[in-house]
């Protein structure tokens, strides 16, 4: 390989990186639940993509190549660490938040999450994936996609319907 297709190889990574940075790290940081692990999660997945850059970015898509790197780094950790680290404070938002505390009950909530339930959660609605493109994504069926997104939400609306005291008896 000349010294100047590999130069151009760099080149094309390092823009891709820039370009992918932002919307990378917000799905990282809603699958892991913390701003700082997301971005080590974000940088190793860079870091073990670059070898393969050449192969993964004239196969098709170095988002989703990245993206399935993010999640199986994060269903890696999890499964290393299994269970969650308590913070004293939320994560930081990637993004401005309408209500502040409307996200942060939801932050929590995506936390409560099983590792894959949440990834579906996020990579199907946040992210804006098709049932297909998360199946691929996560290497399962779209069946399994509908079903553990239906579960999700459920769970979800569960955790963030408040209780009616007056039901309560």
């Amino acid at each position: 390989m000349s010294e100047d297709s590999e130069r151009a190889g760099d080149a094309e990574y390092a823009a891709f990186v820039e370009r992918c940075w932002a919307p990378q790290l917000r799905v990282a940081t809603l699958l892991v639940g913390d701003r700082h692990r997301a971005e080590e999660l974000l940088q190793d997945s860079l870091v073990k993509l670059y070898p393969r850059w050449r192969r993964v970015s004239r196969g098709g898509s170095p988002d989703a190549y990245l993206r399935r790197m993010l999640v199986n780094g994060r269903i890696s950790r999890w499964r290393r660490r299994r269970r969650e680290h308590l913070v004293a404070e939320p994560p930081d938002s990637p993004m401005p938040a309408v209500n502040v505390e409307s996200a942060d009950l939801l932050r929590r909530a995506l936390r409560a999450l099983p590792p894959r339930q949440r990834a579906i959660v996020v990579l199907r609605h946040y992210a804006d994936l098709s049932e297909r493109d998360v199946a691929q994504t996560l290497g399962c069926s779209v069946g399994t996609v509908k079903s553990q997104n239906a579960r999700a939400l459920k769970k979800l609306r569960d955790l963030l319907t408040p209780v009616d005291e007056g039901a309560r008896t």
